[in-house]
């Protein structure tokens, strides 16, 4: 496989605080990466680094083999680059389905152009998701779950080649988290590459072709779940060296 996705030496810093330290890695076409690390790893800023929402203090972001580096967060969509948000925020007083109508339109190649259509592409995924029953109802009322589901179908409606998702089964029971895993096993089935952060350690093991490991910004570990989860390193960032 070829890599969708190059991560070359990215660096990102918040004054005197390195949020993000020298991180490199590739994602191949069609592969489910893991991102996991204690709170404060700098997960979600790496995910900001490669939508556009970040720039990088240094480093570089390959995309399909063109260089993205200095693109803004637009351009990258149009791309083929979506991404959920740990922080859920629909448009307020839009509808579940204009919601992600806004992602039909606003997405990879420039989007649909045509409102009807959008709505039209938006519908399919809310279905996909499971929130096909929900379309009239207005976003910013839906529960947490909801939200979760929603935050998937704007991201696919923008019919990206790379999918970022941050948290998506954060606060889910088993069953919810199960029916998450589902829909992105589907995706994956699409030829679409995910890139997948999560705290759940039995999801994403079960999930994941590959798990990367931040701590302190840093990468600790990239390889195979089941090699990645024993290793000692990794075992002492989540536990501590005495537990460990």
């Amino acid at each position: 496989m070829s890599p969708i996705l190059e991560i070359s030496h990215a660096t990102r810093r918040f004054a005197g605080l390195i949020a993000v330290n020298d991180v490199s890695f590739t994602l191949d076409e069609g592969e489910i990466l893991g991102v996991i690390g204690p709170n404060g790893a700098g997960k979600t800023t790496l995910i900001s680094l490669i939508s556009g929402t970040l720039a990088p203090s240094s480093g570089d972001v390959i995309f399909a083999g063109q260089p993205i580096t200095g693109l803004p967060a637009f351009r990258r969509a149009r791309l083929g680059i979506g991404r959920t948000f740990q922080i859920m925020r629909p448009f307020p007083g839009l509808s579940v389905l204009d919601n992600v109508a806004v992602g039909a339109l606003f997405g990879h190649g420039g989007g649909e152009g045509d409102l009807n259509r959008a709505r039209e592409r938006a519908r399919g995924y809310l279905d996909f998701v499971g929130l096909g029953k929900s379309v009239d109802q207005r976003a910013d009322e839906l529960g947490g779950p909801g939200r979760k589901r929603l935050e998937l179908a704007k991201a696919l409606a923008m019919q990206p080649k790379l999918l970022l998702c941050d948290e998506v089964m954060a606060g889910l029971n088993h069953v919810e988290i199960d029916e998450v895993i589902d829909v992105l096993r589907k995706v994956r089935q699409q030829g679409i590459s995910i890139l997948v952060i999560e705290h759940v350690i039995k999801a994403i093991k079960s999930l994941s072709d590959r798990l990367l490991v931040l701590h302190h910004g840093e990468k600790i570990a990239d390889g195979a779940p089941d090699a990645v989860l024993s290793d000692k390193t990794v075992v002492e960032a989540y536990l501590g060296k005495r537990r460990a």
